[in-house]
């Protein structure tokens, strides 16, 4: 039986480990409890809200209705091949524990995603990516469940509708579904996708040559490492804002003020631009602002230095794209979730 709680303290539940409260709250195991959460909240005209990893998230406020916090687990094959295999994972389970556990196993396509945190269901909701490899990349299908009418469906690549850290689950059908389970299609030999950021380099400073997919996966620990902090010690929630894309005729036009602006091209007739790069130049890099302040090895990272407040938060957010519009005329968009 779902066990409830009322007003109760979900600050240890998010990455940011700020303070914040749920008007209910329960911890789902199976699909059982999650399907009693929703005759409960029909029946107490409660809306529900799902909170897996809590890596990606900002809650500025007390959450309505009942919380869910996502702990169904669980790692199945259900098809292999001499070429692929097909992995469903459940979504409560830790992002980096499946992408270590697919690495374990000698297949190849999310090795580049290691040691990020979050679930396997926020995963396809933002198409996190890194290093070159998004979730689209080795995404098959997910299992979703219809939060008002417990109906399943699935959902296929092309109607998740992916885009950069977007997906229908962040847009027309945010807290409509709940993702059961991802399926991925992994593949038993694949091209290694060394060529973004530092990974080659970091691979021939130790010698490797000709790195396996353990290889890889390790080296992107250690350059996550070295650059982003870990949440447990140093509280945040990732990457807070997204990479800007921009038209090719507005990049050249901004160059030639900024000749050193970085960017690399998605399209004949759009570049992306790091939005670290625009947020240190504009000089926010390790800077502190009370009890928050942006990472001195990271400047897109936000970080919690000791209890800050929701609206301490928000306020830096809103001082850093003020300024950046000042200096360069572009809109930063956030990438965490600001409930």
């Amino acid at each position: 039986m779902l066990k409830i709680e009322k007003n109760k303290n979900i600050k240890a539940y998010t990455t940011l480990q700020l303070s914040a409260r749920a008007e209910f709250f329960a911890i789902l195991k199976s699909k059982e409890d999650l399907q009693e959460a929703i005759v409960w909240s029909k029946k107490n005209k409660k809306p529900l809200f799902i909170l897996g990893g809590g890596s990606n998230v900002l809650i500025s406020q007390t959450v309505k209705g009942l919380t869910l916090k996502n702990e169904i687990k669980g790692i199945k094959v259900v098809e292999k091949n001499k070429d692929y295999i097909l992995v469903e994972a459940k979504s409560g389970e830790l992002w980096g524990d499946f992408v270590d556990w697919s690495v374990r196993h000698n297949w190849h396509g999310l090795e580049n995603l290691s040691l990020i945190y979050g679930t396997v269901g926020a995963a396809p909701m933002q198409n996190i990516g890194a290093y070159g490899v998004e979730i689209k990349d080795s995404f098959y299908h997910l299992h979703a469940i219809d939060l008002k009418s417990g109906q399943e469906r699935i959902f296929s690549g092309p109607d998740c509708h992916f885009a950069y850290r977007e997906s229908i689950f962040k847009n027309k059908l945010k807290g409509k579904y709940f993702i059961y389970a991802v399926t991925f299609k992994l593949q038993k030999m694949a091209t290694l996708q060394l060529d973004y950021g530092a990974i080659r380099a970091h691979l021939l400073e130790r010698g490797i040559k000709k790195p396996s997919l353990k290889n890889v996966s390790a080296t992107i620990k250690i350059i996550r490492t070295e650059k982003l902090p870990n949440p447990v010690k140093m509280p945040n929630a990732g990457s807070f804002f997204k990479n800007l894309e921009i038209s090719t005729i507005k990049f050249k036009a901004l160059q030639k003020k900024y000749p050193d602006m970085p960017s690399w091209p998605i399209s004949k007739t759009k570049v992306k631009i790091p939005a670290a790069w625009l947020i240190e130049t504009a000089g926010f890099k390790g800077k502190k602002f009370g009890a928050v302040g942006m990472h001195k090895n990271q400047a897109l990272v936000l970080i919690n230095y000791r209890r800050a407040s929701a609206r301490q938060v928000l306020n830096l957010v809103k001082k850093i794209k003020q300024t950046v519009k000042k200096s360069f005329g572009l809109d930063l968009h956030e990438e965490v979730n600001i409930i």
